[in-house]
């Protein structure tokens, strides 16, 4: 379970503009094209959307207006042409647009499915590559919230909001540049609306954004409590906490509650408040048109139409003229005012969507784990004189190849398993040091064991060894080269490690101890369960080495699990084992059966091994007793026991480790 330590630095904020361009930008490089053609049909579907207004105005004044001023219908072949020219026009306006808006709708689906599997194999490839600091500090629930809540928050602002709000956009300044060419005044009239629409979707918008963005904040604390929930419910039922947890799970719930209610609050009354100030600007924008009117009927000059629309009553062509222009003004308005709710209606989902990008591109953001290593591990041959060349091909040796920048050259040194730290200073924070002038020799073959209570450092001193962190001070050499020269995968290569909190992953058994080295034979895996002592129960399994395990191989115990995932270190064939509580989760008579087989893992290698059970580590070459991060005694177990110290104290049970 992650640790979430409110010492760490928290993730920063984005700021909303960089979050669209970077998302756009990373939209364009993978969907270039297809966005592009998307863009036009887009532009091919809101002109066919505001195309009524503008064939109306054709019908009126190239078709009803001559057949007003007296010219017949009948025989009339040019006004058939013309009507005829008309109608096909629009036929073939709207059977474009329904092709484009088909073709457009087909592949934003498959824009925006792709562009969440890439989303997520990038975020998940960058995941990979993050030092383990950063899952200590975040939970597991809010990472998780970030591949399921905000991409799906993503998928629905680029498959519905993008196009939509293109599509509002263009068809607004499009009758926009209409109108202004129709009435200067009535258009004056209509920008008074739309001031008014921006006042109330920038007030509204503004507070609902804020909670919506609260919103998916919250979200992800809650499923990082509920995954929290599920792993422990053994320790919940144990101690009976089922109503304490259901408590605090109300209180966080209480909390997203309160920020949907408020979020969705001033959410859902920003459409019906931008409609109706759109409903309202068309009555206001009929009753000046109308003013308009009959003021040209008196003969009044009306700036914006002019003198050619002055009105003779007795002249119906320019009285229908007139009519058709504030028709086609006030329709057109309409529409205006219904691509600007249009607009409003996404902004709640521009701001999930925004918001989900913003905390994906947080992960993304992150600092990948440093490594700075030039020093690698090779295939190796050894001659009889004990010279070290590579080999392109395995020979179970390996070396360390060292190119040196000072003059070009390439040395080789066998990789043996010497190990030695020397005045290690450690802190997971720079203000609190939790390890002080640690100093450790552990020779080839060695076994070297950690004692003392938790908290000692004895994990902390195994991440060290494997680089999970870097030391703040003094050095750590292995065969003699300092490890901040080696690439962090083949220092990890080298060493194999039994944690005290198995991880198999979903799969076969028999995949499961090869994950401790891919290409490894049936036949290596068999025999690394052979030296773990865990081929006898497996074999006893209905499925053998292909029973599939289920989540966190719930179908095993702990005994057993314990048991592959120390044939799963075996099977790698290290020459530096970490053994981490390896036998504390496996009962008396399964650690008999596993100290024989651990015996035989050890052989040979370099061995580091924190145990609290004191009976599996008297054999060891070295104790060292820790306490507070200090190393306060060290020797055998023959040598610290004459000691009379602290070990003798754990020994013969004058206090405990705890």
């Amino acid at each position: 379970m992650s640790r979430n330590n409110p010492s760490m630095p928290k993730r920063s904020k984005m700021h909303t503009f960089k979050v669209l361009r970077r998302l756009l930008s990373y939209l364009f490089h993978y969907y270039r094209g297809r966005m592009i053609a998307v863009f036009i049909c887009i532009a091919l579907t809101a002109a066919a959307g505001i195309s009524s207004s503008v064939f109306l105005n054709l019908v009126l004044n190239e078709v009803i207006n001559p057949l007003l001023g007296g010219v017949g219908w009948e025989g009339n072949t040019e006004l058939h042409f013309t009507l005829f020219c008309i109608i096909g026009g629009m036929g073939l306006m709207y059977l474009l647009a329904l092709c484009a808006s088909f073709f457009y709708n087909q592949t934003m689906a498959i824009v925006t499915q792709g562009f969440l599997m890439h989303v997520r194999n990038d975020m998940f490839g960058h995941m990979e590559s993050l030092p383990i600091r950063y899952f200590d500090t975040h939970t597991h629930g809010d990472i998780m919230s970030v591949y399921t809540n905000d991409t799906d928050a993503l998928r629905q602002l680029i498959s519905m909001s993008i196009p939509q709000i293109f599509y509002s956009c263009i068809a607004a300044i499009t009758l926009l540049v209409i109108m202004l060419l129709q009435s200067v005044w009535l258009m004056f009239v209509v920008l008074l609306g739309v001031v008014f629409m921006a006042l109330v979707a920038k007030f509204v918008g503004g507070r609902s954004a804020k909670h919506f963005i609260r919103q998916q904040e919250i979200l992800g604390k809650t499923e990082g409590y509920i995954e929290e929930m599920m792993g422990g419910q053994k320790v919940i039922k144990v101690f009976c906490h089922e109503e304490q947890a259901k408590r605090d799970f109300d209180q966080i719930n209480d909390e997203l509650c309160d920020a949907s209610d408020k979020a969705n609050a001033y959410g859902n009354i920003l459409m019906p408040a931008v409609m109706n100030i759109g409903h309202f600007m068309f009555v206001v924008t009929a009753i000046v048109a109308g003013l308009f009117f009959v003021l040209q009927v008196q003969n009044f000059t009306i700036l914006g139409w002019g003198d050619r629309f002055l009105i003779d009553p007795a002249q119906p062509v320019a009285t229908a003229t007139m009519i058709t222009l504030m028709a086609t003004f006030l329709n057109m308005s309409r529409q205006f005012s219904l691509n600007i709710g249009q607009v409003s209606m996404q902004i709640n989902s521009v701001v999930m969507g925004l918001a989900g990008a913003g905390r994906i591109f947080e992960i993304l953001n992150e600092q990948p784990e440093a490594d700075d290593g030039y020093v690698t591990l090779v295939n190796a041959n050894i001659d009889e004189q004990g010279n070290v060349t590579e080999s392109k091909v395995r020979t179970g040796k390996w070396a360390w190849r060292h190119p040196h920048k000072a003059d070009g050259t390439v040395t080789y040194t066998e990789l043996k398993g010497d190990i030695r730290l020397f005045d290690v200073d450690f802190g997971y924070v720079p203000e609190k040091i939790v390890l002080h002038n640690v100093s450790i020799y552990a020779k080839p073959g060695q076994k070297i064991a950690f004692v003392g209570a938790t908290g000692a450092g004895k994990t902390t001193i195994t991440n060290l060894l494997n680089r999970f962190y870097d030391i703040a001070d003094g050095k750590i050499r292995y065969d003699g080269i300092n490890i901040n020269k080696i690439k962090k995968a083949d220092l990890r290569r080298s060493m194999g490690i039994v944690l005290q909190d198995t991880n198999l992953f979903t799969g076969t058994i028999m995949e499961n101890i090869r994950y401790g080295k891919l290409d490894a034979t049936d036949e290596e895996c068999i025999a690394a369960a052979k030296l773990a002592n865990a081929h006898d129960f497996i074999t006893r399994l209905p499925e053998g080495y292909n029973t599939v395990l289920r989540h966190e191989a719930s179908n095993l115990s702990q005994g057993q699990r314990q048991l592959i995932s120390i044939a799963r270190a075996a099977v790698a064939d290290p020459p530096v084992m970490i053994l981490d509580e390896a036998t504390s989760s496996i009962d008396t008579r399964t650690e008999a059966l596993v100290q024989k087989g651990m015996d035989a893992l050890m052989k040979d290698r370099t061995v580091f091994v924190i145990a609290h059970r004191l009976s599996t580590i008297q054999n060891s070459d070295a104790i060292m007793v820790l306490d507070h991060g200090r190393i306060i005694e060290r020797g055998s177990h023959e040598q610290l026991i004459e000691q009379r110290g602290t070990y003798f104290q754990l020994y013969t049970g004058a206090f405990e480790l705890e």
